[in-house]
């Protein structure tokens, strides 16, 4: 079994700990310390791990609209399948549980797609913060609703600038 390690990276929004082997990023998960405590030596990280932290400066810096660093999905099949369309959403748009539930062919799966998102630990990479109620509201987010209003007007500032 591969060794999964975890290193810190700051955010504009706070502390994200990124967990993964050499094969992939497993986790991207929001913490509530504001100070950095996982630091790997750069030379004993998992090179997804550094590539990950570099595609998530971009990100932030607004450089960056997709992400291509390896991931390792664990799931069920459906869970993948939500989180895999997910990825194709694009930068700085917003879809609801029902049309996501449209795009898998599964139209009638409405609350199983928003338990499969609530169980994304890829936050950023794997975008759930694009995702909203049928009415338009922000709905329920793991790193807080001030995160994902955070990174849903930070994505349309950076697209704004490119326009």
């Amino acid at each position: 079994m591969q060794r999964i390690q975890t290193i810190d990276y700051v955010s504009p929004l706070g502390v994200l700990e990124i967990s993964g082997t050499e094969d992939g990023v497993c986790s991207i998960l929001f913490t509530d310390r504001d100070e950095p405590i996982l630091l790997e030596q750069e030379d004993n990280c998992h090179d997804p791990l550094l590539v990950c932290r570099q595609q998530l400066d971009e990100y932030f810096s607004g450089k960056r609209q997709s992400f291509s660093v390896p991931l390792w999905m664990k799931g069920t099949g459906f869970q993948k399948t939500v989180w895999h369309t997910l990825t194709t959403i694009p930068y700085a748009h917003k879809i609801t549980y029902t049309e996501l539930a449209v795009l898998i062919g599964k139209e009638n799966a409405v609350r199983a797609v928003g338990n499969a998102n609530g169980k994304n630990r890829l936050n950023i990479i794997v975008p759930c913060h694009r995702m909203i109620g049928a009415n338009g509201s922000l709905t329920g987010y793991s790193g807080g609703l001030w995160r994902k209003e955070w990174l849903l007007a930070h994505e349309q500032r950076s697209q704004n600038k490119e326009e």
